[in-house]
């Protein structure tokens, strides 16, 4: 159960109101993802129909490096160290740089959130960033100050991520608060009972203290429902206490600042490039190795999980601390990779505000040039991308863009028309303040003609079962914005210390299209980014029926898939294979 999971679940838990999720109360095969819908009747991307039926007598012409830019990855566990990128140029362990390519033993890849002495662990986000930036500025500033047009600019962004801090902070902190309580009663129930992990009957036996604790109760009961037992809600709940903690601590804290301490770069210079260390796992390996798992877990060693692709090499780059990742590191992550011989890079990362685009740009516009393919998960928030800003993006903050930008300002929704609620009962306080939203909201599409990068494909999370909830209730959508939809719920795959676990999220489903286009290249390594991307997009298992999502009231409702990314549909290794090789006839 994810952070925005957790949220939703204990507030409609209160709020008594009905949300839609996947259920979660199901054994699935561990390699689902890889599964085909017809055959085994889950709706994977038929990988393993496509070994047997297309390649089982072929040999892959060129072995195809993908680079994992994460929060680390473990390169020891036993399902991905016989799969790592190993640069043969550089010596381990000289503290030379063999090579001459500026990162000194840079055996498997690298880390530009660290140093000689240590690693960043935790990092504000981006908009706590921004707030510490301008506070001193502009925290007197009011609307009647005269400012000039860079200024209006500055305070009317400080003025955003004031709003969204404070948001944050106050969701965070009382739901830390609710995960507490939850933590106290699940510790106190198993201590009474000399259990680790109290069951069901044991939560029942317990005479709650308060009504605080019976509230507890109540939600422990539906959460291990949601959660398919008992176990994994004590986990969840564990696993949401550290994070929330984090949160509070270090991410939405702006007194919090050790870039410059543990890394020690010139962080204002934007293009400085030689920083970091080698250290490719970092102090919480955990994401970065689940998602090279899911690319390029060993397939011939007959243990843990299969990747989807099987002649690939994994590339470690770091530069997400828990909290957002800096568009400096970003950039340089993505050059990394292809100056170093990348041509797949995973990015499952994300947030919803920039520092430094431009930096970004110039390096996506680098590795387009070079001819590497980018993929980037579009996030968990359940948001529509067309309209929400969420970054790293395709984008470029071009001249045409910017004045684009000037020209169509987005409007403040808090600014649209209330009228009262024919259905609410009238009193003091109450009809007036009842705010009515567009249904469907008016996008311009004409801002999606603006120059983007042709090497990139944006991916949605989809399901398991072929019905009403294929797409995964968590992912983020977009008819415009989003390419493809590929499997992120429930996907087991690596962790460190060669362990496997199920995480949900567009993180996981980008890494199935990285591993579906590395595959792709290494049988056709003669294709360009923009080819395997229409490839990867033209074979989609279009998705006929309408599939339930969850709308900006918190309402469910029936929605045409296509209405959720560009191509309609859920992409598959079979066809898309079959289609490259009519590309290399064209």
């Amino acid at each position: 159960m994810k952070l925005r999971s957790i949220v939703f679940f204990i507030a409609c838990f209160f709020l008594h109101t009905a949300v839609f999720s996947q259920d979660k109360n199901v054994k699935l095969p561990a390699n689902w993802y890889n599964l085909d819908l017809i055959k085994d009747g889950y709706f994977g991307i038929s990988t393993e129909k496509a070994y047997t039926e297309l390649l089982q007598h072929r040999k892959p012409k060129e072995k195809i490096i993908v680079a994992v830019i994460d929060g680390g990855v473990d390169i020891s566990h036993e399902d991905l160290k016989d799969v790592l990128w190993t640069n043969k140029k550089e010596i381990a362990g000289n503290g030379i740089d063999d090579d001459g390519n500026g990162y000194a033993d840079d055996v498997h890849g690298w880390n530009f959130i660290g140093s000689k002495k240590g690693n960043l662990a935790y990092d504000n986000l981006e908009l706590v960033r921004i707030f510490r930036e301008y506070q001193p500025k502009y925290r007197s500033t009011i609307k009647s100050t005269i400012l000039d047009s860079t200024q209006k600019e500055e305070f009317a962004l400080y003025t955003k991520v004031t709003a969204a801090f404070g948001k944050k902070y106050d969701e965070a902190h009382q739901t830390f608060a609710v995960v507490a309580m939850i933590n106290k009663v699940l510790d106190s129930v198993g201590q009474i009972n000399h259990k680790a992990i109290p069951s069901l009957e044991d939560i029942e036996r317990y005479k709650a203290d308060s009504e605080e604790e019976e509230q507890c109760k109540k939600i422990i009961r539906k959460g291990a429902r949601e959660s398919g037992s008992i176990e994994k809600f004590h986990k969840e709940m564990k696993d949401a206490y550290k994070q929330y903690d984090v949160m509070l601590k270090y991410n939405l804290n702006p007194k919090y600042d050790e870039r410059g301490a543990l890394v020690g770069d010139d962080y204002s210079n934007a293009k400085e490039r030689f920083y970091g260390n080698n250290d490719v796992a970092g102090p919480n390996a955990e994401h970065g190795t689940h998602v090279s798992g899911i690319i390029a877990a060993n397939r011939k060693n007959n243990i843990g999980i299969n990747g989807v692709a099987d002649n690939v090499s994994i590339m470690a780059i770091r530069v997400v601390p828990e909290g957002d990742e800096r568009d400096k590191d970003v950039a340089n992550g993505i050059r990394y990779a292809v100056d170093n011989g990348a041509r797949v890079i995973n990015m499952s990362f994300g947030k919803g505000f920039k520092w430094n685009k431009e930096v970004v740009d110039d390096a996506v516009k680098y590795a387009e040039k070079k001819g590497v393919l980018l993929v980037h998960a579009a996030g968990n928030d359940n948001q529509n991308n067309d309209l929400e800003e969420n970054y790293p993006t395709k984008y470029y903050d071009s001249p045409e863009a910017i004045a684009y930008k000037k020209a169509h300002k987005k409007p403040d929704l808090s600014a649209m028309l209330f009228r009262p609620n024919a259905n609410q009962q009238q009193g003091p306080g109450m009809g007036r303040n009842v705010p009515t939203l567009p249904l469907k909201p008016v996008i311009d599409t004409a801002k999606f003609n603006l120059p983007h990068a042709n090497n990139w494909i944006e991916v949605g999370a989809s399901a398991y079962k072929n019905d009403a909830s294929l797409k995964a209730s968590f992912s983020n959508y977009g008819k415009y914005t989003v390419d493809v939809f590929a499997p992120g719920f429930m996907i087991k795959s690596t962790v460190p210390g060669s362990k496997y676990e199920e995480f949900d999220g567009t993180s996981m489903a980008a890494p199935v299209v990285s591993g579906l286009a590395a595959l792709i290249l290494s049988y056709y390594p003669e294709l360009k980014p923009r080819e395997v991307r229409e490839i990867i997009m033209k074979s989609v298992v279009k998705v006929e029926q309408k599939v339930k999502h969850e709308n900006s009231r918190g309402e469910s409702e029936r929605i045409s898939f296509k209405e959720l990314c560009v191509s309609g549909g859920v992409v598959n290794a079979y066809e898309a294979l079959k289609l490259a090789e009519h590309y290399k006839t064209k």
